[in-house]
């Protein structure tokens, strides 16, 4: 075919097959089922959207927020040159948002569900007399919402099925969905089964409105808030201190003669520089330092100028107890004590700005009970952090602060040999994951967490914690 106009050629290019199975679904209400299965290609869809009215010359409102919601804002950015305040503000305008609240929330169903869920889910939808052939192991969430449509066994007059499938796989999956719903305005509202008798309408029935909704609408009043500037380039230092051989420790004190080098470090340190790096930092590792040098580390870096950075970032990787961080010789180093070499009273040139701490450490040696469950692989090379809480006596008492902790007060953390920490491991691949996409950081936090928090080791779990003085949104756009 040919384009209109050079951007959406440019734009064409930069979706993969997924984003275009994204932006069909997202475009459902406006073109008939029949013509989306014939586009096999982002310019076939464009196509589709130009004959509805849709992009125009001079009008690409539509496809600025299709991007917005797959995630892409670089492409908003780089080809179309726009941002996400820019398009953030024309959803809230009104009659900005043309993408139904209710297909946004499939839409955020599908990338929420994990794997394991998707499995789940699918079985269940065979007891809805969904075609097994539409099942198959490769058919994604979006098919599966997709065929549940057709079958019209979800849609906005019909919501039952697909609480009912949600509520048996994950409650919480069902839960966003209300919640979803709830914040897209006061006029905008779930009827559950229980009301369904006194209002006169259906089970699950959606009443509908043009009242514009956030754009993830599970983060609620966040989207109301301000983002931190992060444009700077580099964006600022990303701070390694990477403890492994703790022999200086095992040579001294008597206490510590059993305390074990941190095998596995170096796989999450090469995570952390890898992802930061990504983002746009200046990434700086500091390789086995005593206490005293973690102090000295710290000290040269609160001194130099940030004035023209928009963020500071330090990742902590050693053995802790509770509050502490210990150096390669044994020596306790008080967290709080690390996080307040960066106040404005200390740091100046950092004030106003974000000022990140990730601690791969534990807090002590207490172990959370979970119910034993089979794995497919055996662990036999993990290991238990055995010696690194926090809460804010751990940050100061002022504005800027995040702390993200890999387990709470008081228990263990664990680190395979050769694989790394599940907290540093799963942290790096939810920022990958999830930066491109827009995320903010709060809320890719809450997602390590439940991925931390699913784990077992012979039947004891983890649980991390961030806590934090932020003000506004923290976002580390990619572009």
């Amino acid at each position: 075919m040919e384009l209109p106009w050079a951007p959406l050629l440019a734009v064409s290019y930069e979706l993969g097959e997924a984003e275009l199975a994204a932006l069909k679904f997202l475009s459902r209400d406006y073109v008939p089922w029949g013509r989306l299965e014939t586009i096999r290609s982002p310019c076939d869809l464009f196509e589709a959207l130009k004959e509805k009215g849709l992009l125009e010359v001079g009008n690409l409102a539509f496809l600025r927020e299709l991007l917005y919601r797959i995630g892409r804002i670089d492409i908003l950015v780089t080809h179309l040159g726009s941002g996400r305040e820019q398009v953030e503000s024309e959803l809230r305008a009104p009659g900005g948002a043309r993408v139904p609240p209710l297909r946004y929330l499939l839409f955020q169903l599908s990338e929420d569900i994990t794997e394991d869920e998707l499995m789940t889910f699918k079985e269940l939808c065979v007891d809805e007399k969904l075609p097994r052939s539409k099942l198959t192991r490769e058919t994604s969430m979006l098919d599966v919402l997709t065929e549940m449509e057709k079958q019209g066994l979800v849609g906005k007059d019909n919501l039952s099925v697909l609480k009912r499938l949600c509520e048996k796989t994950n409650i919480s999956l069902w839960k966003r969905i209300e919640d979803g719903l709830n914040l897209c305005g006061q006029e905008e509202m779930l009827i559950t089964e229980e009301q369904g008798d006194s209002t006169g309408h259906p089970e699950g029935h959606l009443v509908s409105s043009a009242a514009p909704y956030p754009a993830r609408p599970f983060n609620n009043s966040s989207q109301l808030l301000q983002a931190y500037k992060m444009t700077s380039r580099p964006r600022g230092v990303c701070l390694i201190l990477n403890n492994h051989n703790f022999a200086k420790a095992r040579e001294g004190a008597l206490k510590y003669k059993y305390m074990k080098d941190r095998d596995g470090t170096d796989v999450d340190a090469a995570a952390l520089r890898n992802v930061f790096s990504k983002l746009h930092f200046r990434v700086e590792e500091y390789r086995d330092l005593t206490a005293e040098e973690m102090r000295k580390t710290m000290n040269i870096f609160r001194s130099e100028d940030h004035e023209d950075k928009d963020c500071f970032v330090c990742c902590i990787l050693s053995h802790g107890k509770k509050g502490i961080i210990y150096g390669v010789d044994g020596q306790e180093v008080l967290i709080q004590e690390l996080t307040t070499y960066f106040t404005v009273q200390n740091c100046n040139s950092l004030a106003g700005k974000p000022k990140v701490f990730f601690i791969q450490a534990c807090q002590g040696d207490a172990f959370h009970k979970g119910v034993l469950i089979e794995t497919d692989c055996e662990e036999q090379d993990s290991s238990v952090e055995q010696d690194g809480m926090f809460q804010f006596e751990c940050i100061p008492a002022e504005a800027d602060f995040l702390l993200g902790m890999a387990t709470l007060q008081d228990y263990v953390s664990f680190r395979s040999r050769s694989e790394g920490t599940w907290y540093i491991q799963a942290l790096c691949q939810h920022l990958e994951y999830s930066c491109p996409r827009g995320e903010d950081v709060l809320t890719i936090l809450t997602a390590v967490n439940q991925e931390v928090s699913r784990k077992t080791n012979e039947g004891t779990k983890q649980m991390p914690q961030p806590s934090f003085t932020l003000r506004k949104r923290l976002i580390f756009p990619v572009n």
